[in-house]
């Protein structure tokens, strides 16, 4: 139920969003240098989600952490911070994960809506938004997500669902964790197209930007 509410209320936004932006992009990177199991300074005031595997102390791909919510392993990681402008909105990718999660039986309908499989791999990012403004907008940090063998997930399989996306007050900060399962668990890379962003009134006032994430 709460991911079939979210998801209507951001439909009409989003699909706006899903276009293709030609443009090239200004994009900063900075190496986020922590050492194997230690926790990024960024997930500082970062509440665990309820229906994944707490995942931030794992920095060290091949390692295992197990929880109530059931046993995850990372597959590979980039560390690497990533910043791009959409207009007034600050988009950072402070890292990106390809994972892989076997959810405790007590998760299982809940991940149902997403795959029949009872274990499966899928690919986060945990973000920071910021508007710069000094008025609310409206913007989603994914819409789109293609990786390198070929497959396509929308904003709409987002499996963390922790109310990034849609209305981000004047000077608010956002953070949090975007993840969408994969079939096809070999990848070197893949990519995210953001939202355009919006005004309160609907008002298209920036086109969507691309971020490409590499292993």
């Amino acid at each position: 139920m709460k991911r079939a509410i979210y998801l209507v209320v951001l439909l009409p936004f989003l699909l706006i969003g899903c276009v293709n932006n030609q443009d090239e992009q200004q994009v900063t990177t900075e190496s986020n240098s922590n050492s194997s199991n230690e926790i990024p300074n960024y997930y500082q005031d970062y509440l665990d989600n309820p229906q994944v595997t707490n995942d931030k102390s794992l920095q060290e791909v091949g390692k295992t952490i197990r929880d109530v919510k059931g046993e995850v392993t990372l597959n590979d990681i980039n560390k690497e911070s990533q910043t791009v402008n959409i207009g007034a909105i600050e988009l950072t990718v402070r890292e990106a994960k390809a994972l892989h999660f076997k959810p405790d039986y007590s998760l299982i309908d809940f991940f149902h809506s997403y795959t029949h499989d009872q274990e499966f791999d899928f690919v986060k990012v945990f973000v920071e938004i910021k508007n710069t403004s000094n008025e609310t907008l409206k913007f989603a940090p994914i819409s789109l997500v293609h990786t390198s063998a070929g497959e396509q997930k929308t904003w709409e399989d987002d499996i963390y669902l922790e109310e990034l996306n849609g209305k981000i007050a004047a000077n608010e900060t956002k953070k949090g964790n975007l993840g969408f399962i994969i079939e096809k668990s070999k990848i070197d890379s893949f990519e995210i197209t953001t939202s355009d962003v919006f005004n309160v009134q609907d008002k298209k006032l920036d086109d969507a930007e691309k971020l490409k994430i590499k292993f």
